[in-house]
């Protein structure tokens, strides 16, 4: 477990490093700090030479609609009590999340030394997921991936559901409820 935990501050020391040689985001520097030379300076350094007037004046459209709207810091959100139940349900689903694999994994009859492991294929198993989504989100659109990866993950648990239930019966049933785990990161990284 210690070094599956230095892994994720070893990438995050990594991001920390590079992050000073990126631009600033365009809409950041449009909305929140009314540098316009410097949104088209980031879009060209971010996206490559060419013209994104459509791109900029959808910005400045929604800095239109956006003026005179109080931007919030992360400490002034979390002092709102209309945040209260959203971030308690965030938080919740978030700890539950960390919590149920290794019971499942140990439900599913996995041998304790590969539990570890296991858990990092399906953590390198969202990453590759989170990419992926990177690229199709703009095709499919959010709601498509909500909806439709709500679906499947609901279908998902049920067969875990099945699978856990029926493991004394077959060998090969704990493989099988490994699979559908990691198929359900998979959907959750791609969808919700």
């Amino acid at each position: 477990w210690h070094l599956l935990l230095s892994f994720s501050g070893l990438m995050a020391s990594i991001q920390l490093l590079f992050l000073p040689f990126f631009p600033e985001s365009p809409p950041y520097l449009l909305l929140q700090r009314g540098d316009k030379a410097g949104c088209l300076k980031a879009m060209k350094q971010l996206w490559g030479e060419g013209n994104y007037q459509a791109e900029f004046d959808d910005l400045m459209k929604e800095k239109a609609t956006t003026k005179g709207t109080k931007i919030m810091t992360v400490l002034e959100v979390l002092r709102e009590p209309s945040v209260y139940p959203q971030l308690g349900t965030m938080l919740l689903l978030l700890l539950s999340l960390q919590l149920c694999g290794l019971k499942i994994f140990q439900t599913a009859n996995l041998q304790e030394s590969i539990i570890p492991y296991v858990s990092l294929g399906v953590a390198v198993s969202e990453i590759i997921s989170v990419i992926f989504c990177s690229s199709i989100i703009e095709r499919l659109g959010r709601k498509v991936l909500l909806r439709g990866g709500y679906l499947i993950m609901g279908s998902l648990l049920a067969a875990i559901t099945v699978t856990l239930s029926l493991q004394d019966w077959y060998f090969w049933m704990p493989y099988c409820s490994l699979c559908l785990i990691i198929l359900f990161a998979v959907v959750f990284a791609v969808g919700p």
